[in-house]
C-alpha cells in the first residue's frame, strides 16, 4: 500500500492528504511556472483529483495555455503560497508543487518540460530531459 501523501501552504491554512502515487512528477521551466514560482522552474507532481483530500480553501486564478485551453493556479488566500494548478483540458488531475509536501524528500522529477525556456541561471539537469518522458 501507498504510504500517506501530506502536505500544505506555508501558514497551515490549507492541508491536503492523498494516499494515491504521484502520475508523474517533473520541473516544467515555462515563463508561466517560472512567474508563479517565483524561480527558475516548477517542480511539480500530479495526482488524480478524486484522490486528494483538501482542507481549507484554496484560491485560485484564471489564465490560458499556449494551446488555449483554461488553466487555474490555485494558492493560499491567507499566506499566498502557490499550491495546486490544473486546466481544463484534464479535469481528472491536480497538479501539486513539490514544496508544499510536508516530506519534499519523496519527490523527484522524472522529466523537464519546456527546458528550451529555462534561464541561463536554472538549467535543467540532463538526465532529466524531455526524451526521458513517460
Amino acid at each position: 500500500m501507498t504510504a500517506k501523501l501530506t502536505g500544505g501552504c506555508t501558514c497551515g491554512a490549507v492541508r491536503y492528504e492523498t494516499e494515491a502515487e504521484f502520475e508523474f512528477s517533473f520541473n516544467c521551466h515555462c515563463r508561466k511556472c517560472q512567474r508563479a514560482t517565483g524561480a527558475g522552474h516548477a517542480s511539480a507532481f500530479a495526482l488524480p483529483a478524486d484522490a486528494v483530500r483538501i482542507t481549507g480553501d484554496i484560491r485560485e486564478y484564471k489564465g490560458s495555455s499556449d494551446a488555449g485551453a483554461a488553466t487555474y493556479g490555485g494558492f493560499c488566500p491567507t499566506c499566498g503560497s502557490p499550491l495546486t494548478s490544473r486546466t481544463e483540458r484534464f479535469p481528472e488531475r491536480l497538479y501539486f508543487h513539490a514544496a508544499t509536501l510536508d516530506d519534499p524528500s519523496v519527490f523527484q522529477a522524472r522529466f523537464v518540460l519546456f527546458g528550451e525556456e529555462a534561464q541561463p541561471w536554472d538549467l535543467p539537469a540532463p538526465e532529466n530531459n524531455e526524451e526521458n518522458q513517460p
